[in-house]
């Protein structure tokens, strides 16, 4: 009696060779990217067939993951009239395989957004396109109107938690001509920053340049018969203005918050502002 015969099964690569060929070509590639080119390769093959006509074999032909060209085109007996339907064929192929090829490497790219969103995880950006300035604060905070103040972000939970920005004209040019670091924070918090009543320290005040224009920077604390909070700013002047940003909390949550707020000081950027004066543009105050 006769063994029953026995048949290994395909593997998957025979059944559906266009999907393996997409898999080697794309090793890497992400199941979209996968598809994509699958896709095309399927397009190729329909396009392909109908090239060699309705009663034309292509189970026949040549399978490659650039496309399927028909038995009688690649034949040795051709004429004249197949082997242009076979350099048609072939050029259409490598068109469609360039294009799968870009489409997948495309797919692949990191995103720029992406990337600028991971690197300041838990902020958003503040634009201020009429006054010139930028900043971050952190997620969660919200925007509150606070008389005097152009911009203001606050935790709704602990209140000593926010960022604001201010400005008002001058017609100073540089920020350092009002002084070095440490006597101009000085004055700012004494008579801006804190309340008449509450005992003020500097700790630290310093001179930063950021893409040729001058910041100050600086820390302090004022202290009330109920709260201390601690404190950064970040002063420039530029656009006929001088600008302050301010942010703190707490002195209880300092040291869970402080480096959030250094965040936020960092962000704070300033950008000139282009005014037409007779005709011509020109960077504000240079007239």
């Amino acid at each position: 009696m006769a063994a029953p015969s026995t048949s290994t099964p395909a593997p998957a690569s025979s059944a559906f060779p266009l999907a393996a060929a997409a898999a080697a070509c794309f090793p890497r590639a992400s199941s979209s990217t996968r598809a994509l080119a699958l896709a095309l390769a399927l397009a190729e093959r329909h396009r392909l067939s109908e090239v060699g006509g309705g009663d034309r074999s292509v189970a026949a032909g040549r399978r490659s993951f650039q496309g399927l060209i028909p038995a009688h085109v690649l034949s040795a007996g051709d004429d004249a009239e197949g082997a242009s339907i076979k350099r048609e064929a072939e050029e259409r192929s490598r068109r469609r395989m360039l294009l799968a090829a870009g489409a997948a490497m495309f797919l692949s790219w990191p995103n720029p957004a992406a990337y600028a969103a991971e690197a300041k995880k838990g902020f958003l950006p503040v634009t201020d396109k009429k006054d010139g300035y930028s900043f971050l604060y952190p997620f969660g905070w919200q925007e509150v109107v606070v008389q005097g103040q152009d911009k203001v972000y606050k935790d709704v939970i602990e209140p000593l938690e926010s960022v604001s920005v201010n400005t008002i004209p001058t017609s100073k040019q540089d920020i350092r001509e009002l002084g070095p670091p440490d006597q101009v924070a000085e004055a700012l918090i004494r008579k801006v920053l804190a309340a008449p009543t509450q005992k003020t320290k500097l700790m630290e005040a310093k001179e930063n340049d950021v893409d040729g224009r001058t910041y100050y920077t600086f820390e302090f604390t004022a202290q009330a018969p109920n709260f201390t909070r601690h404190a950064l700013g970040a002063i420039a002047i530029a656009n006929g203005k001088f600008y302050t940003l301010t942010t703190g909390a707490n002195e209880r949550r300092w040291e869970k918050i402080k480096d959030r707020l250094h965040t936020v000081v960092d962000s704070f950027k300033i950008e000139a502002r282009e005014v037409r004066f007779n005709g011509k543009c020109r960077e504000h105050g240079s007239y």
